[in-house]
């Protein structure tokens, strides 16, 4: 006898159903995690940050499409990427330039017929006091560290992963885009588009997730890169001191993270942001 209101698995009649449901469609971790084919879009990455996602995408048998201003840096980045044995295609121009943005997508469909992951990495910053800083400089980091990220994504959404129902995007924001600032910075327009970033990773994340597609952020501290280099030199020791893991992150460090966001591994997951900084935020 089973209590009254309970029903098991023998007095359920959806649960056989249930139960093969289950069976066809689980998936081993591995299989969660495999990403092999499928086709990864990453802006600004012909270095730093950028190259090492690429690089771990590569890694796990995506096809690569990366984006950068210079040409000369893409090509070096190719020759790297593609001494692995990894297909990359390279794709130069100015995102900040949004007229441009639609050709740039254009090369990545004609060569791969789609694209499946967007890693929103490229970005700009500008350092001035907040009460001095130049409408130039707010524009340049908006421009790109923002409405570029909407433009494309909207462009990418629009022709390639709404249409198949699926896909993929990653934005890049940053621990500044968590709390104010801190001593030494004077980053007010890169710490506000972080900010902004992480809030319209949740919005489109709930406007396109009856798509399929999920919308994610990863929020990485402080890495040695040429954008973080002059900050780093004044105050590089007070960063690790006030870190938990006692580091800056390195060439490994955001491998994992956007190999798992790229997957099925993450399939339920969206909108959230996941913090690559050492505890740093959390200390």
């Amino acid at each position: 006898m089973h209590a009254p209101g309970y029903l098991t698995c023998d007095t359920n009649p959806l649960a056989p159903t249930r139960a093969l449901h289950l069976h066809e469609t689980a998936m081993g971790v591995k299989k969660l995690f495999d990403i092999a084919g499928k086709v990864a879009l990453i802006t600004g990455g012909s270095r730093g940050l950028g190259l090492q996602m690429a690089e771990a995408l590569g890694e796990m048998g995506a096809k690569l499409a990366i984006t950068a201003r210079k040409q000369g840096e893409l090509d070096e980045a190719a020759a790297f990427l593609g001494k692995q044995g990894y297909e990359v295609l390279t794709v130069a121009g100015d995102l900040s330039k949004f007229d441009t943005i639609p050709a740039m997508v254009d090369r990545v469909l004609e060569k791969f017929g789609t694209i499946d992951v967007l890693v929103n990495n490229a970005g700009a910053t500008w350092g001035a006091p907040a009460e001095d800083y130049p409408a130039e400089g707010w524009n340049k980091v908006m421009n790109l560290n923002i409405d570029a990220v909407f433009f494309l994504s909207q462009d990418v959404g629009k022709r390639a992963m709404i249409p198949k129902r699926s896909g993929k995007i990653v934005n890049i924001s940053s621990v500044a885009g968590l709390y104010g600032g801190g001593s030494g910075m004077t980053t007010i327009a890169y710490n506000t588009s972080k900010a902004a970033l992480l809030n319209f990773t949740r919005a489109l994340a709930s406007e396109w997730g009856k798509y399929g597609i999920n919308v994610n952020a990863i929020c990485p501290g402080f890495f040695p890169s040429k954008m973080s280099r002059g900050l780093l030199e004044k105050i590089e020791k007070s960063v690790i001191a006030a870190t938990p893991l006692g580091r800056l992150g390195g060439d490994e460090d955001l491998k994992g993270t956007i190999a798992f966001l790229a997957s099925d591994a993450s399939r339920h997951i969206t909108g959230q942001y996941i913090a690559v900084d050492g505890g740093a935020c959390i200390a």
